[in-house]
């Protein structure tokens, strides 16, 4: 690996906060973005105590200025780029199709699909002057893969992740550049709190998972170490499904 370092965005709890911590007992040095510093004190706490450098740095990857001056602060902290991981997003909108207001629409793809693709072609930038290859791994969601009532801008944004990365696995192969997607299924995350505790839309969403259970969010972050390691070396343009069984029934 050229560089063990990795900026995670989103990486207050859940999956993002995972993942960091994850990859900080591989080895990597790590930066940690989210809307406010202060909500990533836990996650930086338990990447120092891992022996492991840490930055945090607010973000908002709705403002292009944000995200260029978060990689001058990696580049500063650390020298150099080696993974992304796209985490940051906002919850599924509930609602159907045609109650959808375009306001709705916009404030959402503006997060979950236009803020992605920019903090990965910034990203990509850095990666492609440096000239050393390089990762990125964004957090997409089953309801990208497989039709679901009720949450189709979700969905479709979802679904824009991982084409996403099949397009610039492509254009960026010759830079040896790798681009993943992993799509989780129902994951025990703080964002998902409020279905989980409705008994009926708790076994709603089990009774569709082989399984009969949500996943972890250290099964989706042992995903993402995977696809950064060496490992996955001939791993690009995919889309790793962890859903217990969901999109197979």
């Amino acid at each position: 690996m050229n560089n063990k370092i990795a900026l995670v965005t989103g990486a207050s709890y859940g999956i993002g906060q995972a993942t960091a911590i994850a990859l900080a007992e591989d080895g990597f040095d790590i930066a940690i973005t989210d809307l406010s510093v202060d909500s990533l004190t836990s996650t930086q706490s338990a990447i120092e105590a891992l022996g492991r450098n840490v930055i945090s740095i607010a973000l908002d990857i709705r403002d292009q200025s944000q995200m260029d001056e978060a990689l001058i602060q990696v580049e500063r902290a650390f020298g150099g780029f080696y993974l992304l991981v796209n985490n940051a997003g906002v919850p599924s909108l509930r609602k159907s199709a045609i109650d959808t207001h375009p306001k709705e629409w916009e404030e959402l793809m503006a997060v979950n699909l236009t803020g992605t693709f920019f903090m990965t072609t910034s990203f990509g930038k850095k990666l492609i002057k440096q000239g050393k290859g390089g990762s990125v791994v964004s957090i997409g969601s089953t309801h990208g893969q497989v039709g679901f009532t009720g949450a189709s801008a979700y969905g479709i944004a979802k679904a824009g992740i991982s084409h996403l990365s099949k397009m610039l696995a492509i254009e960026w192969a010759p830079y040896n550049i790798r681009i993943n997607t992993i799509a989780p299924g129902s994951t025990l995350t703080e964002s998902r709190a409020p279905s989980f505790s409705d008994p009926i839309r708790k076994e709603e969403l089990l009774s569709r998972i082989p399984l009969n259970r949500f996943a972890k969010p250290e099964e989706i972050a042992a995903a993402v170490r995977y696809l950064a390691s060496p490992l996955a070396s001939y791993t690009t343009g995919q889309t790793i499904l962890i859903d217990g069984g969901l999109t197979a029934a």
